[in-house]
C-alpha cells in the first residue's frame, strides 16, 4: 500500500485539516499519517482559538515517521508561524521526500485567520521552493503575488509569477470565481484548464484541503501530475456534489461518496 504523510492543523469538527486529509488519503487506497503543527478549535461556523505546537515537537513527529515508514507523498497545508514553516522545510529538505504538495492555507471558510500575514514572505522564501505543486486559491494567489485576478488569462499569469518562486507546479484554483470553477495547472511549460460546474451549496468546509490531498494520493498511487490533478478535480466536484448538511455553518464535503456507492476501483 502506498503512504502519504499530512503536515497540517488539526480540525476538531472533522470537515478540514488533518482529518480531511487522512479521509481523501484513505478514499483513495492510500495509508495516511500525520504531523499536527496546530490545533484549531473550530466548528462549521467558527474558529474559537488556535493552539501552535512547538518547532521542536513538528520536528519529532516528522523524525518519527520518516525514520521508520517510507512516505510516497506529502500533503503540507496551515503553516501558521515563521518558526512552524522553518521547521517543516528543513525536515522536507533533509528528507526529500518524492512529492510534497503545498495547500498555502491563509484564511478559514468563515474568515478567520489562519496564517500569521508576518509569515508570508517565509512562505515565499522557504515553504514554496520545496514544493512539487502549490495549490493557491485566488485569495491566496494574490495575496503571495501582490497581483490581481479577474480573468483565467489573470490566474495563467500569476501562477507563472508564483513558479518562478521556486515550485516545479502551480495550481491556481478558480472556485472563488463566478461561471465554472475552473483551476489552471502551469507546470512550466504548459497550462492545463479543468473546468467544472460550479455546485449551488454552502457546504465547502474543508475543499482545498481535499483536494490538495487527492493529488498528493494520486501522486503517491503512481500518476502524473496533469492525470493527479485531473482525478482530483473529479474527485471534489463529487464530494462538493454530495456534501454534507452537518453543523450551522458550512458542511463538509463527502469524502467517501464514490467509495460508498462503487467500492475502492483501481486502474
Amino acid at each position: 500500500m502506498k503512504t502519504a504523510l499530512s503536515i497540517a492543523g488539526s480540525d476538531c469538527s472533522g470537515g478540514a485539516g488533518i482529518q480531511a486529509d487522512l479521509k481523501a488519503f484513505s478514499a483513495h487506497g492510500v495509508f495516511g499519517m500525520t504531523a499536527i503543527v496546530s490545533v484549531v478549535a473550530e466548528n462549521t461556523s467558527r474558529v474559537i482559538d488556535i493552539q501552535d505546537i512547538t518547532p521542536e515537537m513538528i520536528a519529532k513527529q516528522l523524525d518519527a515517521v520518516f525514520e521508520d515508514i517510507e512516505v510516497d507523498a506529502v500533503k503540507v497545508g496551515m503553516l501558521s508561524s515563521t518558526e512552524c514553516m522553518e521547521v517543516v522545510a528543513q525536515k522536507l529538505e533533509e528528507y526529500q521526500p518524492a512529492h510534497v504538495v503545498v495547500d498555502p492555507v491563509m484564511i478559514a471558510k468563515n474568515g478567520a485567520p489562519l496564517m500569521n500575514p508576518d509569515a508570508i514572505q517565509t512562505l515565499i522564501s522557504r515553504i514554496i521552493p520545496v514544493a512539487t505543486v502549490l495549490t493557491p486559491n485566488i485569495p491566496e494567489a494574490e495575496w503571495i503575488t501582490g497581483e490581481t485576478i479577474e480573468t483565467i488569462d489573470d490566474m495563467k499569469r500569476v501562477a507563472t509569477i508564483i513558479h518562478k518562486m521556486g515550485c516545479q507546479n502551480v495550481i491556481v484554483k478558480g472556485g472563488h470565481k463566478t461561471g465554472e470553477a475552473t483551476d489552471v495547472l502551469f507546470d512550466g511549460k504548459e497550462f492545463f484548464e479543468f473546468p467544472q460546474e460550479r455546485i449551488d451549496t454552502k457546504n465547502t468546509h474543508g475543499t482545498g484541503c481535499t483536494f490538495s490531498s487527492a493529488i498528493a494520493a494520486n501522486l503517491a498511487n503512481g500518476k502524473d501530475m496533469l492525470d493527479a490533478t485531473k482525478r482530483a478535480k473529479t474527485y471534489i466536484t463529487t464530494a462538493i456534489r454530495h456534501a454534507l448538511s452537518i453543523g450551522k455553518g458550512h458542511g463538509p464535503t463527502h469524502h467517501f461518496y464514490d467509495v460508498y456507492q462503487n467500492g475502492l476501483i483501481e486502474d
